[in-house]
């Protein structure tokens, strides 16, 4: 993503945010709104347990993750590639209050495979791709989108998963996509619900719960 500017702070309710309203310009609004819409919520529904998620998507595929590595003096080090545009995306889905994550691997991204939703209220804040803003978006029962402003990955907690999810693919050869989605499944239930805490744990982000609902796999 890039761009140097944030837009309006903007949420949708029980539809598609094609209808929705802005909020407060500039990212500096987003906090306060957040919290506020967190508060709304629980004054709405007072009997409902509601928290607070981040949501994000990520492409990985057969052309390879290189990094650098250490090596030992006058030691050139390599790495097998053998690039193919074959792709695997990873959904991920984060309670930066205590570092949960929840994962779901996909061949493709789009707005029906989006289109699923949590048990009780659940807050989920996403960016303004296209799957999350389609008209046709079906929003489950118990769910609030929050949508970011535009061009703002900084605002997304759920962004810093992916160079812990890439970690254990860089430098590998993987010959199909059978190999890749086992490789990247094996990565994500070792990552630790403390790493991901200090990384998503952003100050200013609602405190609600320490004790996260799971999402419904239906």
């Amino acid at each position: 993503m890039g761009g140097t500017t944030c837009g309006g702070w903007v949420h949708a309710e029980g539809t598609a945010p094609g209808a929705r309203a802005d909020g407060p310009r500039g990212a500096g609004g987003v906090p306060k709104r957040l919290g506020e819409r967190v508060e709304e919520i629980q004054r709405l529904y007072p009997l409902a347990q509601v928290q607070v998620w981040a949501q994000d998507e990520h492409r990985v595929g057969l052309k390879p993750i290189l990094r650098r590595v250490w090596s030992p003096k006058r030691v050139r080090p390599t790495a097998a590639v053998r690039p193919r545009y074959e792709w695997l995306w990873v959904y991920g889905f984060v309670h930066p209050e205590t570092g949960r994550t929840e994962w779901l691997l996909m061949p493709y991204v789009d707005k029906q495979s989006y289109g699923a939703g949590p048990q009780r209220r659940i807050v989920l804040v996403v960016d303004q791709a296209g799957w999350h803003t389609a008209r046709q978006l079906q929003i489950p029962e118990g769910l609030h989108l929050e949508f970011l402003p535009a061009y703002c990955p900084e605002l997304q907690p759920a962004e810093r998963l992916w160079p812990l999810c890439d970690e254990g693919l860089a430098n590998k050869l993987f010959r199909t996509i059978a190999d890749l989605e086992e490789a990247v499944a094996d990565r994500l239930v070792r990552i630790k619900d403390d790493a991901v805490r200090r990384l998503t744990s952003y100050y200013w982000w609602p405190r609600t719960t320490s004790n996260p609902i799971a999402f419904s796999r239906s």
